[in-house]
Formats: C-alpha cells, structure tokens, sequence
C-alpha cells in the first residue's frame, strides 16, 4: 500500500535532502559551496533525513500540512460504528434478514492498514488491505480481504468463510461498500467514524 503521491515524492526528497545540507552548513559555519569541507557533511545530512523519515513515516504523514498535496489518504484509524444489510435470503421463509449492527475497527500506518469487523454472531479480520484512487473518478477507496469466524454457538448454521469489501471513504468519516464471500453472500455496509480508540472489545 502506498500512501503518498508519486509525483510529489521526488521532489520533496531532493528539496528536503539539500535543504538539511544548506542548514548543516550553516549551523557549522561551512561555505555555501561544493568543495570538500561541503561533501565531509553528507554523513550528518543522511543521518538527519533518516531521522526525519522516521518521524513523517510514523506520526508526520497524519499530519494536515500533509494531506492532499503528498498524503492523498486521510487517517482512517478508529472505530466505526454502522449496519449492514444483507442479500442473502433465508431458504425457508424466502426472507431476508433486517439490518445487522456492526463495528469496524481500522488500524491505519503509513504502509499498511488492518480492519476487523465485529457482530453479535462474528468477528473478521482483513488478510490484505489496500488504499486507491481512481483517475478517472478521484474517488478514494478501502478494500481488503478478510477471514469471517462466526462464534462456535452458531457455527451449525455459519460456517468459518472468506471475503472482500470494498468502501467508498467520504470526506474521511464515512464509509459505504460493498462485501462477498465464498459462501455466495453479498451485501451492503454503511460505516460512521465515531472516535480514533482502535481497542477491539466484542
């Protein structure tokens, strides 16, 4: 998963790199020029971009400055409260069951991202998770595939499946999409950010 934008990336690395060079020599009162006393400094230029990275890399991409320009995801991390609806239907009765309450907790890094699903019947948890953007609608999406456990009190009529879903990410608090699994159920999902406590309680 890459949370940055391609074409902005370069030019930040090169701008920021000599940026660090031009302050270094200034702070150690060596000549604005490239001669050798200039060159003997890119060890402490390199020390403090990898220092830097780590930072923006693991606090600094969440940050609004960012978002846009160089982050084109905003920070999904947190807990999502919605209902999903189902288009499976019941063999007996023909009917299809009401809406399920569900809760989705997201725990978004900068190269990485994981989801798991809580209902009163079951717990899922993504395999694979990715972030992107279409050109052609700039639309921002969050899909993964995901591993479905129902409890063991229901397992008689919910078996243990695989899936995917695929949201719709709105102005960065509301999720809707799609999910299907090998069981050959589909349905519906509407998500609500409700606070950014990733504790996954059932």
């Amino acid at each position: 998963m890459k949370n940055i934008r391609d074409e902005a990336i370069v030019w930040t690395q090169l701008v920021t790199f000599i940026v660090i060079w031009v302050v270094i020599l200034q702070l150690t009162k060596t000549p604005l020029q490239i001669n050798i006393e200039a060159v003997k400094k890119l060890p402490d230029v390199v020390t403090v971009y990898m220092i830097l990275y780590f930072l923006f890399t693991h606090w600094g991409w969440r940050l609004p400055i960012f978002r846009g320009w160089l982050v084109p995801f905003p920070d999904l991390t947190g807990t999502w409260e919605g209902s999903l609806t189902t288009t499976w239907k019941n063999p007996e009765s023909g009917e299809t069951p009401s809406p399920i309450d569900i809760r989705l907790v997201i725990r978004h890094h900068f190269n990485r991202i994981s989801c798991v699903v809580y209902t009163a019947e079951s717990m899922s948890w993504s395999t694979a998770g990715t972030l992107y953007s279409n050109d052609d609608d700039a639309i921002k999406r969050l899909s993964y595939t995901y591993i479905n456990q129902p409890k063991a009190s229901v397992r008689d009529r919910s078996s243990i499946s695989n899936g995917a879903a695929v949201f719709r990410i709105i102005e960065g608090r509301r999720l809707e999409g799609q999910y299907w699994t090998d069981r050959t159920t589909t349905g519906d999902m509407v998500l609500t950010l409700k606070g950014r406590s990733t504790r996954e309680t059932s």
